[in-house]
């Protein structure tokens, strides 16, 4: 399988520690982790884990290329 790579977003978890990410271009695709590193293991692991549950069943592995814009808003 080739490489691929995936934009992910880590919210602190406050007033706990820790992170929750998510994945964007995989919908349902969210872990956590106590720091910012196992946060970034666990989701990794999660991702391969989406991959391969795709590929077993036939559909198509979605990509995130031009999928996040991230924008600041004024309010």
């Amino acid at each position: 399988m080739t490489a691929r790579q995936y934009s992910v977003v880590l919210i602190p978890n406050h007033p706990e520690q820790g992170y929750t990410v998510t994945v964007p271009a995989l919908p349902g695709c969210v872990s956590c982790g106590d720091s910012f590193e196992e946060a970034l293991e666990n989701i990794t692991d999660a991702i391969s884990l989406y991959i391969h549950d795709c590929l077993k069943h036939g559909e198509t592995v979605p990509d995130d290329r031009n999928l996040v814009v991230k924008v600041t808003v004024e309010v």
